[in-house]
């Protein structure tokens, strides 16, 4: 999307009427500022002029506590009165079953306790993820987990670091129950793959560590298993098939309370069993690293998170826990030396209140520590625009908010988004912000729609934006409802549920969706929301 968002950006500071792009695959190829731009009957939107009634998703999540997961469903076209009649609950269930290799092969039901992951997104929304965790014990090997609509990963990790995991993958349509079964391997088919990790030689890690092995792809291959402290042993059960594999990767990673190792990941070959010592290298002993983060004028900057990161002796790959600068700007954390032919890079974030910006600085750290010179943070980029109301006059009261969505060259993709003060008696907004891509949302306090722009801050340069002009708003009533209520139940509507109302079209050529509105049901299932029209 950056050459869309960069010609919006473009336009939004230069041009005052409209301009095309040659060779936008979208449906709608005009790139505009406000609803006097568009053709009669279109408003418009953050990728262009279009019909407000089309491409409208309407995501519904009733009631999680009673199964009732997020359901979303096409609007053909939209009307003032929009009555939104849901599935019943959606689920994946089926059995958990383990082989057995006895005198003959067979199954049988596993009734130890296992977790499921459920990872995915939206069938008809794209970008909204959905993720559902679920610890639970098989009633005689059958299980049952309610899940919203969408397409899904499933992975089971059973309590046994015996077990190793299996992944699934499975759509699930609003109010249907998805078969999914699961068989585990016998104990006896396993891989099993053992191993010891040291740091040098036969000195081992003082230190908690976990080992996981994974395919190439970084699907887990085992469970994550604790190293043995005392010894630096280990053992990983992987799926019978990985057996028959090259290599494997297994990742040594460290528990987040005990971070002054690194964590480095090493290709083995799973077949001879038995793996050689896998080495962490010399990555030197812990220092301390002192500082003071100040601002371009010389002011110290505080409450700023301050770390280091990046690759260290023996070639793993480090980060320190982040510190607080104090009232002075200053900080003290403990690090690991850098490698010697690459410096870590030191992080000072300051918070969103600082007039200081994020610095990135590629920082030497010797084995003896180190006192560092002043980091100093650029300002953070001013970006100052006006709304306007539908009829031309100022629109007070309006939020702004910024959400991060991409990085500039350079600069890493900013953490978090920030929010202006309500625009002013003039329509006028203010926001400090660090590089990167962002969209921008207006969110009106009275009955007009809530719209985005995207918007490009790159870094040293303040930006005015030209004036934007609010879309007039349409009012949209209905009654959330279940296709099939509760028999028990006082009212007919659905009362409490979340309802979000997107647009999704596709920028250059990748679907895209915008939040258009929100809004939730009163006690009796009523709601209203307030959508773009001309």
């Amino acid at each position: 999307m950056r050459t869309l968002r960069a010609a919006l950006l473009a336009l939004a500071l230069t041009s005052a009427g409209c301009a095309y792009l040659p060779d936008d695959p979208g449906e709608s190829t005009l790139v505009c500022r406000n609803d006097s731009e568009c053709a009669e009957g279109e408003v418009c939107f953050l990728d262009g002029c279009g019909d407000p009634g089309e491409h409208i998703i309407v995501e519904v999540t009733p009631n999680p506590k009673t199964g009732l997961h997020a359901q979303d469903f096409p609007v053909e076209n939209l009307r003032p009165q929009q009555q939104l009649e849901l599935f019943g609950p959606a689920s994946l269930a089926g059995q958990v079953l383990r082989e057995t290799l006895q005198s003959s092969p067979s199954t049988t039901a596993y009734f130890r306790p296992v977790s499921l992951r459920v990872t995915g997104e939206s069938l008809l929304i794209p970008g909204l993820t959905r993720r559902y965790d679920s610890s639970l014990v098989p009633d005689n090997g059958q299980y049952a987990l309610y899940v919203g609509s969408g397409s899904y990963s499933i992975t089971l990790l059973a309590e046994d670091p015996e077990v190793p995991p299996l992944t699934e993958t499975r759509v699930v349509e609003p109010g249907r129950t998805v078969p999914l079964d699961f068989l585990l391997p016998a104990s006896a088919a396993v891989t099993r793959l053992s191993g010891q990790v040291v740091r040098q030689g036969s000195t081992r890690v003082d230190a908690d560590l976990e080992v996981q092995a994974l395919d190439e792809s970084l699907r887990p291959l085992s469970q994550r298993v604790p190293v043995s402290r005392a010894t630096g042993g280990f053992q990983l059960a992987l799926p019978p098939s990985a057996a028959k594999l090259e290599h494997v990767l297994v990742q040594v990673t460290v528990p987040r309370g005990d971070p002054l190792v690194p964590q480095k990941t090493f290709t083995v070959d799973p077949r001879p069993g038995l793996t050689p010592p896998l080495e962490l290298g010399d990555y030197g002993e812990p220092v301390t690293v002192k500082g003071r983060v100040v601002s371009l004028e010389g002011q110290p900057v505080a409450n700023a998170s301050v770390y280091l990161q990046g690759k260290v002796g023996g070639g793993g790959q480090f980060r320190s826990r982040a510190v607080t600068t104090g009232t002075d700007g200053r900080f003290e954390l403990l690090s690991l030396p850098s490698h010697p032919d690459t410096p870590l890079t030191l992080y000072a974030v300051p918070p969103p209140s600082s007039t200081a910006g994020l610095t990135l600085q590629a920082t030497a750290i010797p084995r003896g520590g180190v006192t560092l010179k002043d980091v100093t943070c650029p300002d953070k980029v001013v970006i100052q625009g006006s709304l306007l109301r539908p009829e031309g006059l100022p629109a007070a009261g309006v939020r702004v908010i910024a959400e991060p969505v991409g990085e500039v060259t350079g600069w890493p993709r900013p953490a978090v988004g920030t929010e202006a003060e309500a625009t002013d008696e003039d329509g006028i907004y203010r926001l400090r912000l660090d590089p990167g891509e962002y969209r921008f949302d207006f969110i009106p306090a009275e009955n007009l729609p809530r719209v985005s722009r995207f918007v490009t801050v790159l870094p040293s340069t303040n930006a005015e934006l030209a004036p934007f002009t609010l879309s007039k708003g349409r009012r949209i009533n209905g009654t959330v409802t279940l296709a099939e209520p509760a028999y028990d139940s006082p009212i007919p509507g659905v009362a409490y549920a979340s309802i979000r109302f997107f647009r999704v079209v596709n920028v250059e050529g990748r679907p895209t969706s915008v939040l258009l509105a929100e809004t939730v049901s009163d006690s009796t299932g009523h709601y209203a929301a307030s959508l773009p029209t001309r």
